[in-house]
């Protein structure tokens, strides 16, 4: 059967599963671990996406604090979770069954940002008048 390539710069579907394999699987370590370093002790973490890398042996973990908006506060959380990267990638090996476990990239998630951006501007009554016409 022949397999159609992946367009230029988009995940394949293999990416794609194992990145929510690894999303899923990381959520559950975070809810469940005790993490000993003080910047992670007492904050929610929302894995927001992860994207793996073509041969899948490094994954960008998107992650942010739940109700701190700061881009401060996202820094923070993602050089401590880089910190307990590999506690978490030996975790994280034992709850997926891959062949290789990825190495773990934290990234602040500026997602949630950008779609309360659009939404202001979405509000604005200018847009909105545009948009009824």
């Amino acid at each position: 059967m022949a397999r159609k390539p992946a367009a230029a710069g988009m995940p394949s579907q293999r990416q794609l599963r194992a990145g929510e394999i690894i999303r899923h699987a990381l959520a559950d370590i975070l809810t469940r671990e005790d993490l000993r370093d003080p910047d992670l002790a007492s904050v929610i973490i929302t894995v927001g996406e992860v994207r793996c890398s073509p041969d899948l042996r490094h994954a960008n973990v998107f992650v942010t604090p739940l109700g701190d908006d700061t881009q401060e506060g996202r820094d923070k959380l993602a050089d401590a979770l880089t910190r307990a990267a590999a506690f978490l990638r030996g975790k994280l090996g034992r709850e997926i069954d891959m062949k290789f476990t990825p190495q773990l990239h934290f990234i602040a998630d500026k997602s949630y940002d950008e779609a309360t951006h659009i939404d202001r501007l979405l509000s604005d009554p200018r847009v909105k008048r545009d948009l009824e016409s």
